[in-house]
């Protein structure tokens, strides 16, 4: 009797461990595989909140399937007291796994509010915009002039704990631009007290906290653009008739303010590379406005024919070679294009159409490109522009 009673224990604990251990194995694959979720969503863990919470919300979203297996499988995992807060993007049919590690992985949030300075050449903006999670693209809220009156719907944003800050800057941007810009963002704060040389504020985008430092932000950006410039000399082509990388830096900012229309870089910059091997003066316009403006502002106009002539050190009509400093801050490409132009031997361009995006016909002899001239200036005329 003994021997079966015995023999039925070991029989019944043998049905609890295979019973246990394919309940595991269930509750394994439930963590591991995909979830319910059917749209993607948004979701936003508050400051101080637990497993416990954040397992509810996400069964009443449909999110998971069981709040005691994503629990369990956070604290296995050893994440349950890794939550941050902050608004973050969870995507369809993301698994229970999935999620644990999107919501204590640390970082700015992926998903909610994000607040833009857009630093452009011709003004800057501030921009409030909102991730759809069904569509993983952002809706403009409300955009408006830095330092102009804020708008209810910024001043709301701004003080969330989980709305994103970033700082954009546009390729061709002159540095008291960008410092100007960033004296009037209210979600930064301190002063600049020495601008940094002109063209050595890498455009691109920078992730900031609310009230970080501007200083720093410049140094970041600054930063940026030394390693940038650094990395294209040391990869430049022989035989430049360029001799440095702060050379190299000035040549890069005249490309990026000559042409909107980013595959003809390295076709302008033969341009100007050819006319400086031919000790030819490089006549650019942008280099003229620079020196009227001095890097403050837009022109806002055409230049007259007495700004043409004046002599000023960024007068490229009438000083040879290139002018003592960049005359905005240019991006990796036109850097790129500086150091290894088209092999070309074109040494003169002008706008193709009255829309800069058509970009520019090119010419190697002088005749060519008085015929470019014509048909730009017929084009004018019929546009009812002024050509001078």
């Amino acid at each position: 009797m003994w021997r079966a009673i015995a023999s039925n224990a070991l029989t019944l604990g043998i049905v609890v461990l295979v019973l246990v251990a394919a309940g595991l194995g269930w509750a394994q694959r439930q963590y591991v595989g995909p979830g319910p979720l059917g749209l993607s969503i948004c979701y936003r863990v508050e400051p101080g909140a637990n497993m416990a919470r954040v397992s509810r919300d996400l069964l009443a979203e449909g999110a998971i399937s069981s709040g005691a297996i994503f629990r369990v499988g956070a604290d296995y995992a050893g994440k349950a007291d890794l939550l941050k807060a902050g608004s973050f993007l969870i995507p369809q049919g993301a698994s229970m796994e999935g999620i644990v590690d999107i919501l204590t992985r640390g970082g700015a949030s992926t998903c909610g509010t994000e607040v833009i300075l857009r630093v452009g050449v011709a003004a800057a903006e501030v921009l409030v915009r909102e991730l759809d999670p069904a569509t993983q693209r952002f809706n403009e809220v409300v955009s408006f002039v830095p330092g102009a009156e804020v708008p209810a719907d910024y001043a709301a944003v701004r003080e969330q704990s989980d709305t994103r800050f970033r700082v954009a800057l546009v390729e061709g941007t002159t540095v008291w631009q960008v410092v100007e810009s960033l004296k009037a963002a209210d979600f930064l704060t301190g002063d600049v007290v020495t601008l940094p040389p002109e063209g050595m504020l890498a455009p691109d985008s920078y992730e900031v906290q609310a009230g970080a430092d501007r200083a720093e932000l410049v140094a970041r950006m600054q930063a940026a653009q030394e390693a940038r410039i650094a990395e294209v000399w040391a990869e430049r082509v022989e035989g430049l008739p360029i001799e440095t990388p702060e050379e190299a830096l000035i040549l890069a900012s005249i490309i990026e303010k000559e042409t909107a229309v980013p595959e003809e870089r390295p076709r302008v910059a033969a341009v100007f590379v050819n006319r400086l091997r031919q000790g030819m003066r490089l006549q650019t316009d942008p280099t003229v406005i620079y020196g009227v403006t001095n890097g403050q502002g837009v022109l806002g106009r055409g230049l007259r024919q007495s700004e043409l002539q004046r002599e000023t050190p960024w007068n490229t009509y009438v000083i040879t070679g290139l002018p003592p400093t960049p005359i905005a801050n240019p991006g990796i490409e036109s850097l790129r294009a500086a150091v290894d132009p088209e092999a070309s031997d074109y040494v003169f361009f002008v706008a193709r159409t009255l829309d800069p995006q058509d970009g520019h016909a090119f010419a190697r002899t002088l005749d060519e490109h008085n015929r470019n001239v014509a048909a730009y200036r017929e084009q004018q005329r019929a546009a009812g522009q002024r050509s001078d």
